[in-house]
């Protein structure tokens, strides 16, 4: 018996992993997707044709980014639910609004009428009873201190010439954001407690606690 039907997930289950930066989104992707046997949903940056133009110009361009992440996301999100389920994503739709534009709206790097349009297309795209949630969103979540720790460890040059300050930002907001968050059921995991890089074995404890977390969500429903 694999772990799928040993904690009783069902095999068209679509599970989100959320976080921030270095929190592990893509690591649990991949175990979780080999230990239940699902496919993996990872998001296409390579293709992005706005990514290099908005590190030139934030404000130029953020709308664009946003508008271009937003459709991408839809569609991927619609191409899972059409194949059946059965999926692992890497990284949520709900982050880009909740997070992403809410920043540069805030900060001024998106005006307050792009912001405003962003916002009604998502909400008439994602926050409606036709638009496919997924049936369950984990939250990756540790403290500012581990999360450093790790970005350190995979070295990435770019997040390395990163200001800490940005990091403790989005640390403050993805906490903000996922506190107030309500689109879909959320299993909330410490990183320091379910370590997949330092104990791949974990991976059965959090397929255990999905398993629970799911029939307890469908038991509340009935």
């Amino acid at each position: 018996m694999n772990l799928r039907e040993k904690y009783g997930i069902p095999n068209s289950a679509v599970i989100t992993i959320a976080g921030t930066v270095g929190v592990g989104k893509s690591t649990m992707t991949t175990a979780l997707a080999n230990a239940l046997n699902f496919r993996t949903s990872f998001e296409k940056v390579d293709t992005n044709p706005y990514l290099d133009k908005f590190y030139d110009d934030f404000e130029k361009w953020s709308f664009h980014l946003q508008v271009y992440f937003l459709a991408e996301r839809f569609k991927e999100q619609k191409r899972i639910f059409e194949y059946g389920g059965g999926f692992i994503q890497d990284r949520s739709i709900y982050e880009d609004t909740g997070i992403f534009a809410k920043m540069h709206y805030e900060k001024g790097t998106m005006s307050p009428v792009d912001y405003e349009t962003y916002k009604n297309l998502f909400d008439a795209m994602v926050m409606t009873p036709y638009f496919p949630h997924p049936d369950l969103l984990i939250y990756l979540e540790g403290s500012m201190d581990s999360i450093l720790e790790r970005i350190q460890e995979r070295g990435r040059p770019m997040e390395q010439q990163t200001p800490v300050s940005y990091w403790e930002e989005m640390h403050t907001r993805y906490k903000n954001w996922i506190d107030s968050f309500n689109a879909c059921p959320v299993l909330r995991l410490d990183i320091n407690d379910y370590d997949l890089m330092k104990d791949p074995e974990c991976v059965e404890q959090i397929v255990e606690r999905i398993g629970y977390f799911l029939d307890k969500t469908a038991t509340l429903r009935k």
